[in-house]
């Protein structure tokens, strides 16, 4: 039978897999304490870095359904779990990785979806969540402006027209 604080520990694993949008699992050895503080920082308020045990992260996370990530739990292990954009944690891990050769991402899993190294570091390349809303927005601000040109433009075009046709008219009365 499994100790009650085992238990606990895959419970909490689980709801941890299960709220989060993504989890990202690196290997952290040979990061300081300090490092391990500076990282939880870079990876912004959206995002819990926990250092776990293999075993019952595993069992943790094919009780949440993510049966995908079981070859990666070997070696010491940390996951970042991410609840808000995931964009933005991707960049702090590239970016802490950078500088720190010690952090190795080994892979994740957005949305039920297994991800590789090299996919969350094409994740952290993307822009994040608002820029891309905000660029949505222009887009569709500049075809709202678009439109309401073409529709401004269309009843001066046509008493343009009548005046001209009036115009025309006059002169062909005129004349005879």
């Amino acid at each position: 039978m499994a100790r009650p604080d085992k238990a606990a520990a895959v419970a909490e694993l689980t709801e941890q897999f299960r709220s989060s949008n993504a989890a990202v699992l690196t290997e952290y050895r040979g990061l300081t304490v300090a490092q391990l503080k500076t990282l939880r920082r870079s990876l912004g308020e959206n995002a819990q870095y926990a250092v776990v045990k293999n075993t019952l992260t595993k069992i943790a996370a094919n009780e949440a359904g993510i049966t995908t990530l079981d070859d990666l739990f070997n070696g010491p292990t940390a996951v970042a779990f991410v609840t808000g954009d995931p964009v933005e944690s991707a960049k702090g891990l590239r970016d802490f990785a950078k500088d720190n050769p010690n952090l190795v991402i080994k892979g994740g899993v957005l949305d039920g979806k297994a991800l590789s190294a090299d996919e969350i570091k094409k994740l952290a390349d993307l822009e994040s969540r608002e820029v891309l809303l905000a660029k949505l927005a222009g887009a569709f601000k500049s075809k709202q402006t678009q439109a309401a040109q073409v529709f401004q433009a269309l009843p001066s075009k046509l008493v343009r027209t009548v005046d001209a046709l009036r115009a025309k008219q006059d002169e062909q009365g005129g004349a005879e």
